[in-house]
């Protein structure tokens, strides 16, 4: 199994879009006049993320993004700190440009943190919200510290050993499929020299005064009007699962899934129930409205 694999039961694009003032690098799958679901990954991280998810969402008619949000992957870098409002900015920069009035998001650790943030400030456009395994409730010194120094030294050290370890933090268990893979693919991505320049911008989140400007505080979770659906693993090595009930509990309505046996990425590691989740999450949303 790889990646090419994975994707070759659907026609898919891979595309370079122009949101703003970067390139914005993206896969796009499922018939164009489907509901818009956006895919967006953590920190560092990039749109491979998904590469289980989109072709059951691009199957079941929805049309499909998964982004290298800004300064990730292949999209552009300006030289400016990844702060949330940044990263919000961009995203509606890329809804525009593919002309998503609304979208369902789907947001990973950061990509998560960047949905709920978009919820509240634009809830015309935001149709639900899937927030996995969310990042930017709280400020754990331990954890931040730790996103640094893996980052730092897989993007510094020529060694593979170090990008894998990095994508190994993110696992309750080694992926045999396509673990090597995604190795490969985020080393070439952290060894271009635009990604090393641009590195500390991507990890200004791990910084205590940024973190608190930036932080998901409870008043701002409770503006969130779209339907929400939270989904955690508990072996997710980056937040224990009280830190998803306290955020299923701020966000009104929302609901809580725990997969078991799962660490960081559980629409990648748990991609069997992850999608009959979440395509079911949002037919009941289709039948409501």
């Amino acid at each position: 199994m790889s990646i090419w694999t994975e994707l070759s039961g659907i026609d898919y694009r891979h595309a370079y879009v122009e949101t703003g003032d970067v390139t914005t690098r993206a896969l796009q799958a499922g018939p164009e006049d489907g509901e818009h679901v956006v895919f967006l990954h953590g920190t560092t991280g990039h749109l491979e993320a998904f590469v289980r998810n989109i072709p059951a969402h691009a199957s079941a008619g929805y049309r499909c993004h998964a982004i290298d949000t800004l300064g990730h992957g292949y999209t552009g870098k300006p030289d400016r700190p990844g702060e949330i409002p940044a990263y919000v900015d961009h995203l509606m920069a890329y809804l525009d440009a593919v002309g998503a009035e609304r979208a369902h998001l789907v947001g990973e650790s950061l990509g998560g943190w960047v949905g709920s943030w978009a919820a509240s400030e634009y809830p015309e456009r935001v149709a639900s919200l899937q927030l996995l395994c969310m990042g930017g409730t709280k400020i754990n010194p331990a954890v931040m510290e730790r996103l640094k120094t893996s980052t730092r030294a897989a993007a510094v050290n020529e060694e593979i050993s170090y990008t894998r370890d990095r994508l190994r933090l993110l696992w309750a268990e080694w992926d045999e499929e396509l673990g090597d893979e995604l190795t490969q693919v985020r080393y070439e991505i952290y060894h271009h020299p635009e990604f090393r320049k641009n590195l500390h911008n991507l990890l200004a989140l791990q910084e205590l005064e940024a973190r608190e400007r930036n932080l998901l505080r409870p008043d701002r979770m409770a503006r969130i009007k779209a339907p929400t659906l939270v989904v955690w693993g508990n072996k997710n090595p980056l937040g224990d699962v009280p830190e998803a009930e306290a955020i299923a509990a701020a966000i009104p309505g929302s609901r809580l899934e725990v997969f078991n046996e799962c660490g960081h990425w559980p629409q990648h590691e748990k991609a069997d129930l992850y999608n009959p989740l979440s395509l079911a999450f949002l037919s009941d949303l289709s039948e409501s409205s």
